[in-house]
């Protein structure tokens, strides 16, 4: 039987949904960085209107959504990019958002990937290469694997900045 999907993940998750990130940089390439960068609005609804159905369908059925994003302060541009698009994105369809200085994190124990947690039980950890582009993802149930990564999520959110707070720059 296949893994499943990411999208089926998140469709079969119950109750929470929680998401660490710790790069400066993803996918320059992304054709909505590069149309940001030349300085074009961006549409969320048009650009990333199956994340936002996808999102906004595990809120309604009760399931809490939340992002921590680590950042190295003054923010890469391609953080600006995220920051940007966070409110009409990510707080749109229902995300909590949180950002934390990476200098602030030196006392905290970290994963040294991505990851997402699903009901407390299922990590998905997400790999990419030098250049920030998506390598072949991991999933994992193991319990020591999902403690460490919840404790390490917990641990970023209790000392985050939510987005409205945050000043990148």
């Amino acid at each position: 039987m296949p893994a499943p999907t990411f999208e089926e993940l998140f469709r079969a998750c119950h109750r929470t949904a929680v998401h660490l990130e710790s790069r400066d940089a993803y996918m320059k390439s992304d054709p909505v960085f590069v149309d940001w960068q030349a300085g074009q609005t961006i549409d969320p609804a048009e650009r990333w209107g199956s994340w936002l159905s996808i999102v906004s369908e595990a809120v309604s059925r009760g399931v809490e959504v939340r992002r921590a994003r680590i950042v190295s302060v003054p923010v890469s541009e391609y953080i600006r990019f995220e920051y940007d698009v966070t409110a009409g994105l990510n707080i749109a369809a229902g995300e909590d958002v949180r950002w934390l200085s990476r200098r602030n994190t030196t006392g905290l124990s970290l994963p040294g990937n991505d990851f997402w947690v699903f009901d407390s039980s299922l990590v998905y950890v997400n790999h990419f290469d030098g250049e920030g582009e998506p390598t072949e993802p991991e999933l994992t149930e193991d319990p020591e694997i999902v403690k460490l990564c919840g404790a390490a999520f917990e641990a970023v959110w209790s000392v985050a900045t939510p987005h409205a707070e945050f000043e990148p720059y």
